[in-house]
């Protein structure tokens, strides 16, 4: 590791887990799963806090519903031991696509490739 990369992850938490989050991990954390984005997920001996460390980009919504689930202290048992029940209708989890080149573009959308004709449209211009 580099002197400018060393110097980027004592300052910024977007660039991966912390120093400070890794001394923590290392002393007191104790490793319970991972899923299956490569996430890996902690907690205390005395299972007060849990944590996630990210595997790649650091985004909330990458976790799944039933790790958040644990994250956030709304189910004790971990969701390898007890996984949710799905309904048969369920999609499975997706991260918030928002703000990426993967984001639902509506017909219309000038983000689109081929923008649909719009001739039912006229556009106001002022006189």
């Amino acid at each position: 590791m580099g002197i400018l990369n060393a110097l980027i992850r004592s300052v910024t938490w977007w660039n991966g887990q912390t120093w400070n989050t890794q001394i923590f991990t290392r002393l007191r954390g104790v490793r319970v799963g991972e899923d299956d984005q490569g996430n890996i997920f902690y907690t205390t001996r005395d299972a007060k806090r849990r944590w996630v460390i990210y595997n790649g980009e650091i985004e909330a919504s990458r976790v799944s519903p039933d790790w958040h689930g644990w994250l956030h202290h709304t189910f004790d048992e971990l969701p390898t031991n007890a996984p949710l029940a799905h309904k048969p209708w369920e999609k499975p989890h997706q991260e918030n696509l928002t703000g990426t080149v993967l984001a639902h573009a509506p017909a219309g959308s000038i983000r689109r490739d081929h923008p649909a004709d719009r001739s039912d449209y006229d556009a106001w211009r002022p006189e």
